[in-house]
């Protein structure tokens, strides 16, 4: 995701490469890219933040990385920044569940998940993060990775959640499903909803379009909360828009 909120660009996750996985001489074992990114690295604005989730190759791809400017500070799970210090960045923050680091007037805070964050069969020491991005305006939840959980029920109302819903089937230990998804976004609750983490790379057995008809399906009457539906796509927050508060 690239995200403006309070004056400043945040991307998370970031993934160019057309393939994920263990890097073996020039090639590279593991899925395949089946959408082009949105956006070349070239076409990024300045960055402000880069907001990395967890250590798995489809959150932290170290290829793109290596393409994106050493100047950008980053935050990260705890114990993966050396998965980064050595691609040249130098200003790297590790965050644990509940911890916060402030950035020239946002908030972000690491929140807890249910997933796991081993990178191979021999680091499971490693961290795993949803992070909750507040700005003197607004207020949005990018999910991570997670199954299932009621973590996010003392955030409160959010602007918008980004929220996982694939990789389920069978992995339903460390995924959501889409209705479970959507109604994790319901407990905040969350005025606008973007589903993340899917349709880009096959990382189960469901059908690949499967999940976002789910979503939709899950959201009923309400399924206009759901503000883009497709990767690439784009969305601006417009107060307009949002719904009463109570």
């Amino acid at each position: 995701m690239l995200i403006r909120i309070g004056g400043k660009t945040i991307l998370t996750d970031p993934v160019m490469s057309n393939r994920i996985g263990l890097g073996l001489w020039l090639m590279t074992l593991g899925p395949k890219r089946h959408i082009a990114p949105a956006l070349e690295v070239r076409q990024l604005p300045p960055l402000d933040l880069i907001l990395i989730s967890h250590s798995h190759f489809d959150h932290l791809d170290r290829p793109t990385l290596a393409q994106l400017p050493k100047k950008t500070p980053v935050i990260t799970a705890s114990h993966t920044s050396d998965l980064i210090r050595d691609l040249g960045f130098r200003n790297i923050t590790e965050l644990a569940w509940d911890e916060q680091e402030k950035l020239d007037g946002l908030t972000i805070t690491a929140r807890k998940v249910r997933h796991w964050g081993a990178r191979t069969f021999f680091d499971k020491h490693r961290g795993y993060n949803a992070y909750l991005i507040e700005s003197d305006k607004h207020r949005i939840l990018y999910g991570g990775d997670t199954a299932q959980q009621d973590f996010f029920s003392d955030i409160g109302r959010v602007d918008l959640a980004m929220i996982g819903i694939s990789a389920y089937d069978p992995y339903i230990q460390a995924h959501t499903t889409p209705e479970q998804a959507w109604e994790m976004t319901r407990q905040m609750p969350a005025d606008f909803v973007i589903p993340i983490h899917h349709s880009t790379f096959r990382l189960s057995h469901e059908p690949m379009d499967e999940p976002l008809r789910r979503m939709l399906a899950a959201a009923g009457k309400d399924a206009e909360k759901i503000v883009i539906r497709e990767p690439g796509g784009t969305w601006t927050w417009q107060e307009s828009a949002v719904p009463a508060r109570v």
